[in-house]
């Protein structure tokens, strides 16, 4: 089983698809990375030699910024946001959609679930 940077690849699926496990890694950098290496993209990671693993473990931990790093560095860019006020750190502080997306309708995912509003009674 091939650990890079603190995850599990799984080891049935091509190496191209099993990078993106990790994250800060997309389809683009993976196939970057297995160029870069010469890896097969098709191979499955479980085929993988040692001394492949290694060299990968080496490239990704030296060039790229992945996991822990990449998640903190973005929770401190939005908690500055956030602190100094801006437009997009209040969207991000009400749970709104951050980049000009149209909220009357869809942003349900940024919203959550629609929450129904009675209609109220009617006057007698």
């Amino acid at each position: 089983m091939a650990r890079i940077a603190g995850v599990n690849l799984p080891t049935q699926k091509r190496l191209e698809i099993g990078l993106t496990y990790i994250y800060g890694i997309g389809r683009s950098t993976a196939q970057t990375i297995c160029r870069e290496l010469e890896l097969d993209p098709n191979e499955k990671v479980r085929d993988l030699t040692d001394e492949e693993v290694t060299k990968l473990r080496t490239y990704i931990d030296s060039e790229l910024q992945v996991e822990g790093d990449l998640r903190r560095e973005r929770a401190q860019a939005i908690k500055r946001l956030t602190e100094i006020g801006s437009y997009r750190g209040i969207r991000h502080r009400r749970g709104l959609p951050v980049r000009g997306q149209r909220t009357k309708t869809n942003a349900r995912s940024r919203k959550g679930p629609a929450k129904t509003v009675g209609r109220g009674k009617k006057a007698k």
